[in-house]
């Protein structure tokens, strides 16, 4: 039976602390995901995004199958993004992410996914992990090819969507 993905702990690196989001950072997760460029990016985020929100995808269906890790600087107390982890059937982890606009274009992503990864793959060594993004998305599909996704024209995605397959 695979670890409970909420169980895993924290990771640092260069300029980042990451750790599995906790209800304690449901107000800063709102905030930082209550902003139009996320919500309409997002398919499955309220809108307006609410506290009561933030707290269900913290907690997920409580099963450890999900787990959103909270990104801030190494030093800092502003919460600058988030990067999605899913435990799907029993071979795969999906990832994801979202960062405020004030964290774009800072190489801050491809670092906090790159911890994840990290994490996931010391702890999950016989799952392969995807990712999927709007084929329109070319910021989001560059920085998965950045940190070592391909296409995978053989899994299936969801409608509108490509998946990406880490290699």
């Amino acid at each position: 039976m695979d670890q409970p993905l909420p169980s895993l702990g924290y990771t640092e690196t260069k300029r980042l602390h990451l750790q599995p989001l906790r209800l304690s950072d449901a107000e800063a997760f709102r905030a930082m995901t209550d902003e139009p460029t996320i919500i309409d990016a997002i398919y499955f985020l309220e809108r307006p995004f609410r506290l009561v929100d933030a707290e269900k995808l913290i907690i997920g269906d409580n099963d450890g199958r999900d787990c959103f890790w909270g990104v801030w600087k190494r030093e800092g107390l502003i919460l600058l993004g988030t990067v999605g982890t899913h435990l799907k059937g029993t071979d795969e982890i999906e990832v994801g992410y979202w960062f405020a606009s004030a964290s774009q274009g800072l190489g801050l992503a491809s670092e906090a996914v790159t911890g994840v990864m990290l994490v996931l793959l010391d702890n999950y060594p016989k799952r392969r992990i995807i990712a999927e993004c709007k084929p329109e998305n070319q910021a989001s599909r560059h920085l998965l090819e950045r940190v070592g996704f391909r296409a995978d024209n053989a899994g299936d995605a969801r409608p509108g969507r490509q998946r990406l397959i880490f290699v």
